[in-house]
């Protein structure tokens, strides 16, 4: 079997309907359209939010919440992923990033205490869970708080 000879099975494949050619077709004089009104005209393109002049759904709902604009991101990551990092020294954000284990634009960082620490870690971050501090101490790591 070629690709060349394979044909879709029968009734899958169907002619384009040829709308507006005359009334004996069947699709005459509106093309299928119906009569008069908005979308019968050409260039007719109405989002699906439009209610017909209707106050839209978004605009008749209470607004909800706010932004808090002084609210602190904190990039995360665990201990566990603290042991898998292959570095010398200490371990602060900037080493994070370029481990390409924090994103680029994290500005501050919080150890969390999921996984187990074997290794003696330096840790400079801006927090630390309870765990974490545990953890890292008992390793015979160091905590420093940015």
């Amino acid at each position: 079997m070629l690709l060349e000879s394979l044909k879709a099975p029968y009734g899958a494949t169907h002619k384009k309907k040829r709308l507006g050619r005359g009334d004996s077709s069947g699709h005459g004089t509106t093309a299928g359209r119906g009569s008069k009104g908005q979308r019968s005209r050409s260039g007719a393109k109405i989002a699906a939010s439009f209610e017909g002049g209707q106050m839209p759904l978004q605009r008749r709902l209470p607004k909800r919440g706010f932004t808090n604009i002084f609210r602190k991101i904190y990039s995360l990551i665990s201990v566990g992923e603290l042991e898998k990092l292959d570095v010398t020294g200490n371990i602060d954000l900037e080493v994070l990033k370029k481990n390409r284990r924090a994103p680029k634009s994290a500005e501050m960082l919080k150890v969390l205490g999921d996984g187990e620490v074997k290794k003696k870690l330096t840790v400079i971050a801006h927090k630390f869970s309870k765990t974490a501090k545990e953890k890292i101490e008992k390793a015979g790591g160091k905590v420093e708080v940015a």
